[in-house]
């Protein structure tokens, strides 16, 4: 080796969008005259410059080069300890290459960015917008996101209310605003509000938007009600009030000429007509079937209802529960599910990221019915309890069953024997469209929101665990 280097110093800390300076010296060992050629190598190579680039040295005599690093304010510049080196190459003896290394420390910086999509949204009854969260720093970002207007004059349904964002990448946050009241009749009202991001330690980054909220029925059609009825009414009381006066003048007229136009009668009053024979003059005699009590030919008609019995009313389902909301919200999209608890039996049905079950009442579920609005329909399968199972984990008894839209499926069993649920697969729309679920287990809490990702290749997912021991105990789904 005929080379000496030495790095001043060693270790290094710089802020993204500043520089630092590390100086490399060198003496020549040798007993000839070389010239060396420096380049950064490392991930920091693309930021760093090394002046001069070409130095040369007689024997026994020292030199330094200065190595100048400026990482840009950027994601790229991830924060932390960041090796580099320096590759020094002797013209002389090329074989004689020498990297010395060194670490440079990258300091962190937060800067989040947020944007409503899109910054007005209209609607009778709800607005949907999304929330575009981008972290353009170098360290993960972890915020909360709610919502907040003057005079609480809406609700926020924020869905996931908690992001944790990588450095340069970004998060979508769905809102579902809803007004506490409903403009039956009038004209649109804009509503201002406001979502914001809180951080840790730092002031929550305000995003404004506009709900522009709209009469269920606009103003002209309430006028002109207004006027079609005054008319009707108007109409029906002349028609009542007004009553035609009608005189004949013929009588008058004959008496003038003091003679009858009329000729005398030639005959009796003619008799009147009797019913033809085909047409019986008096009712027929009830037959059998119509007597009183419905006993029939063949004697105490004991089939049948009563009129008197009370008649059971329709079993609400998740379909008409999500009919109901398609109903109100044509061109949404909707998701309502019940669960047959046991012991307890069916629950109300609930819709769009409700809880469905029962919590820490070591109650497990037996099956789950599913319905969809604006989805293109729903397809799933039960993973059930397998006692014959060797790994301690539970089976697929049954195959996917699917639903069109408005349409109830059902997976699990509600028999007295029926296996309790450990999870279920779950997709929308033949797994184009995207689907989230939260599942509660035994002995567990939520295991958190999980959504399929159409886009990356996984076109459905699974609420629960695959542990024969941990059941269903309660859900959460939404789409």
């Amino acid at each position: 080796m005929s080379l000496w280097t030495s790095l001043e110093p060693a270790s290094a800390t710089v802020d993204p969008g500043d520089s630092t300076t590390v100086r490399l010296r060198l003496r020549n060992t040798g007993d000839v005259v070389d010239e060396y050629r420096f380049e950064a190598v490392g991930p920091l190579a693309p930021w760093a410059r090394v002046e001069p680039q070409v130095l040369r040295l007689y024997p026994g005599t020292t030199g330094s080069v200065d190595v100048t690093f400026s990482p840009p304010r950027t994601p790229d510049a991830t924060a932390g300890p960041n090796p580099y080196a320096v590759r020094v190459t002797p013209t002389e003896h090329p074989d004689a290459t020498t990297v010395p290394e060194g670490n440079l420390t990258i300091t962190p910086f937060t800067e989040v960015r947020a944007e409503l999509v899109p910054p007005t949204v209209k609607g009778r009854f709800r607005g949907r917008p999304k929330l575009a969260v981008d972290n353009l720093g170098n360290t993960k970002l972890t915020a909360s996101v709610s919502g907040s207007d003057n005079g609480d004059q809406l609700s926020y349904d924020v869905h996931p209310s908690n992001v944790q964002i990588e450095p340069g990448r970004a998060a979508f946050v769905k809102t579902t605003l809803k007004p506490r009241q409903i403009i039956w009749f009038g004209s649109k009202e804009s509503r201002p509000y406001t979502l914001a991001v809180q951080r840790s330690g730092v002031d929550p980054l305000g995003v404004e938007g506009t709900y522009v909220q709209k009469g269920f029925l606009p103003r002209w059609l309430a006028t002109f009600l207004g006027i079609f009825m005054a008319l009707a009414i108007t109409f029906v009381m002349l028609w009542i009030a007004y009553k035609p006066s009608v005189r004949s003048t013929a009588t008058e007229k004959i008496e003038e000429a003091g003679v009858s136009t009329l000729a005398p009668s030639l005959s009796p009053t003619p008799e009147a007509p009797k019913a033809p024979p085909s047409v019986p003059t008096t009712p027929p005699a009830a037959t059998e079937t119509q007597k009183p009590g419905g006993a029939g030919a063949g004697g105490g008609g004991g089939g049948g209802g009563s009129g008197d019995e009370e008649t059971k009313p329709p079993e609400r389902t998740a379909a008409t529960a999500v009919q109901k909301l398609a109903a109100q919200d044509p061109t949404g999209r909707h998701i309502c599910y019940r669960v047959y608890v046991s012991g307890k039996g069916w629950t109300d049905a609930v819709c769009d990221g409700a809880t469905a079950g029962t919590v820490g009442e070591e109650t497990p579920l037996k099956a789950v019915n599913i319905a969809v609005s604006g989805t293109k329909g729903t397809s799933s399968a039960a993973f059930v309890h397998n006692p014959d199972s060797t790994n301690g984990e539970g089976h697929f008894p049954d195959p996917w069953s699917g639903a069109a839209d408005g349409i109830d499926n059902y997976v699990g069993s509600t028999k007295k024997d029926a296996p309790n649920m450990l999870g279920f697969t779950i997709n929308v729309g033949g797994g184009s469209s995207s689907v989230c679920q939260a599942a509660h287990v035994h002995n567990d809490a939520w295991l958190g929101l999980e959504c399929d990702d159409p886009k990356s290749g996984f076109d459905f997912t699974y609420a629960g665990t695959h542990n024969n021991d941990l059941w269903l105990e309660a859900i959460r789904l939404a789409v």
